[in-house]
C-alpha cells in the first residue's frame, strides 16, 4: 500500500508545503469571513481581480452584411463604392475586374484584405470577408460583408456621423459616375459584380439607353409638364414625411404601340439618374415572391410593369370572393389585392424616393382600382405622331435645315389626319442618306396608311398627347389636383 514513507524526499516535501498552505488559507478565509464586513471583503475582491485578471480588448467590430432579410444592406452598398477611393498601391492583393460592358478596369479588395481609414481623430480599419455557400454549374453564391474595427470608446461617433458620412460619399461618387442600371430577374449577371447577381435575385447591366427629353418626339408642353412634376416629386421629401405618405409617384402610360411609352421610360431615368427595374410578373407566382421581389430594390430607382393588362392574369378582388381564403391553391397566387397592396397599402412606406411606371395599350381593360391617385398618380397619354413631334423627329434624325425641305409642309399636314406612330416614322427617315429621298418616301408612306386607314375619306384631327394628373377638375393637359396631401392648380 501506498504511504508518506515510498514518496521521494523531494516529493514528500513538496506536498507537506502545498497542505502546510492550504490549510493556512483556509484559516485566513475563516477569520476574514468572521472580523470583515462584506463591503471591504468586496472592495478586495475587486482590486485583486483588476489586477490578476486578464483585461478584455479595447477594440469592437462592427459586422456590415451584404444583405439584411429580404432588403438589401445600404451601409455595405455604400461601403463598396466609398472603400473603392480608398485602395492604394501599398495593399498586398486586388480584385481586377472588367465585364463586357464597363469602359475601364474596376480594382476592388479582395477578401480577407484590410483597409485602414481616418475619420476625425478615429482609427477605423476595414476588413472584408467572403465565403462560398454554394456553387453549380451557372453561378457561385457567397456570403460577403465588412468588418469594422476601432476603439469601443468612439462607438456612439462611428454609428452617429462616421457611417452616414459614408452613405452620403457613396451618393456623391454614384451621382459623379452619372451610371444608371437597368435591372432584371431573369439576368444572372451584373456589371458591377460579374457572374454574381448584385441586388437579391435582381441582376444588372448598365443602363446605355440614349434616350433624353431633347430626343424625345414629344410635345414641347408635355415635356415640360413632366419635367416640372418630377422635380417637384424629387423635392418634396420633407412634405410627404410631414404629412405621413411614403415618398413614391406612380405613372400610367397608355397609348397604341410604337409612340414612345419605353423611350419615355429611359428618358425619365436618364433625367433623374435612377436606376430601373423591369418586373416581368409572368415569373410571379404568388404575393409572397412579389413583396420579397419588390423589397430588394433600392431607393432612388424607377419600378416598371410594361404591358400590365396582358402581361399576367391578376384575379380581381371581386372574383375572389367565389375561392375560399384557405384554399392552398388561392393563396399561390398573385392576386389584384397583392398588387395593391405594395403600391399603396403597409409594403408601400418599403423605400423611399421611388417611382413606379406602369404601360399599357389599353387603360380600359385596367382595374379600376389601379388607376386611383395615390397609386397611378399621373395619366399620360402618348398618342400617335403630331406635327410638332414630327418636327422634333426630322430635327434629331436630319437636322435643323429638314423643316425648310419642299415637302416639310406637306408632310406635316398628312401627319395630323394619318395614324402613324413616332417609330414608324423614324423608320421611314433612317432609310437612305439622301434627304430627298427620304422626304419623298416619307410622304408616300404617310398617303398610303391615311388611305389604308380612311379608305381616302379625310380622317377627323386626332387627339394629341396628353398628362392627367388624377383627382381633381381637368384644366386643358393638367388637372387641378389633391393628392398625396399636395395640390398643384396649373394651366398650359
Amino acid at each position: 500500500m501506498f504511504s508518506f514513507k515510498d514518496m521521494p524526499p523531494s516529493a514528500a516535501s513538496l506536498f507537506a508545503a502545498y497542505a502546510s498552505f492550504a490549510t493556512s488559507m483556509m484559516m485566513i478565509r475563516s477569520i476574514t469571513n468572521d472580523l470583515l464586513p462584506p463591503k471591504l471583503i468586496s472592495f478586495i475582491s475587486s482590486i485583486f481581480n483588476y489586477f490578476f485578471t486578464l483585461k478584455s480588448s479595447p477594440q469592437t467590430t462592427l459586422v456590415i452584411k451584404n444583405k439584411t432579410n429580404y432588403a438589401k444592406n445600404q451601409v455595405f452598398d455604400a461601403a463598396e463604392i466609398y472603400l473603392r477611393t480608398k485602395i492604394s498601391p501599398s495593399m498586398d492583393r486586388l480584385a481586377a475586374s472588367k465585364t463586357p460592358r464597363q469602359h475601364r478596369v474596376s480594382l476592388s479588395m479582395d477578401k480577407d484584405q484590410e483597409i485602414v481609414d481616418q475619420f476625425q481623430d478615429i482609427h477605423l480599419k476595414w476588413r472584408f470577408v467572403a465565403e462560398k455557400t454554394k456553387e453549380d454549374r451557372q453561378h457561385i453564391e457567397e456570403k460577403r460583408h465588412y468588418e469594422l474595427s476601432f476603439h469601443k470608446k468612439f462607438m456612439d461617433k462611428v454609428v452617429d456621423f462616421y457611417l452616414p458620412y459614408i452613405l452620403r460619399r457613396a451618393k456623391e461618387i454614384k451621382a459623379m459616375e452619372n451610371v444608371s442600371k437597368l435591372c432584371s430577374q431573369n439576368l444572372s449577371y451584373s456589371d458591377d459584380f460579374g457572374d454574381e447577381r448584385c441586388r437579391g435575385n435582381w441582376g444588372s447591366i448598365g443602363l446605355e439607353h440614349p434616350a433624353t427629353f431633347d430626343t424625345l418626339a414629344m410635345d414641347p408642353d408635355l415635356k415640360k409638364m413632366i419635367i416640372d412634376d418630377l422635380d417637384r416629386f424629387l423635392k418634396r421629401k420633407e412634405f410627404y414625411r410631414k404629412v405621413g405618405k411614403a415618398w413614391k409617384r406612380g405613372y400610367l402610360l397608355y397609348g397604341p404601340p410604337g409612340t414612345g411609352k419605353s423611350s419615355l421610360i429611359a428618358a425619365m431615368a436618364n433625367y433623374l439618374k435612377f436606376d430601373i427595374y423591369d418586373l416581368d410578373l409572368t415569373d410571379i407566382c404568388s404575393n409572397s415572391e412579389l413583396r420579397r421581389s419588390l423589397l430588394s430594390t433600392s431607393n432612388r430607382s424607377i419600378l416598371v410593369i410594361e404591358d400590365i393588362d396582358c402581361s399576367v392574369n391578376l384575379q380581381n378582388r371581386a372574383n375572389s370572393d367565389d375561392e375560399s381564403e384557405n384554399n392552398d391553391d388561392y393563396r399561390s397566387k398573385l392576386t389584384l389585392s397583392g398588387m395593391l397592396n405594395f403600391m399603396d397599402g403597409l409594403w408601400s412606406s418599403c423605400g423611399d424616393e421611388r417611382i413606379i411606371v406602369l404601360t399599357t395599350n389599353h387603360k380600359d381593360r385596367l382595374d379600376p382600382a389601379l388607376l386611383r391617385p395615390g397609386r397611378m398618380d399621373v395619366h399620360i397619354y402618348l398618342s400617335y405622331c403630331t406635327s410638332k413631334a414630327f418636327e422634333a423627329l426630322t430635327t434629331n434624325y436630319l437636322g435643323g435645315g429638314a423643316i425648310h425641305h419642299p415637302l416639310y409642309e406637306e408632310i406635316k399636314a398628312l401627319i395630323e389626319y394619318a395614324n402613324v406612330t413616332p417609330a414608324e416614322v423614324a423608320e421611314e427617315l433612317m432609310k437612305d442618306d439622301d434627304i430627298d429621298i427620304v422626304m419623298e418616301g416619307l410622304a408616300k408612306f404617310v398617303k398610303l396608311k391615311r388611305e389604308e386607314q380612311n379608305g381616302g375619306n379625310k380622317a377627323p384631327e386626332k387627339e394629341g398627347n396628353e398628362m392627367e394628373v388624377v383627382g381633381g377638375r381637368r384644366r386643358r393637359k393638367w388637372e387641378s389636383t389633391k393628392n398625396h396631401g399636395e395640390e398643384s392648380n396649373r394651366e398650359f
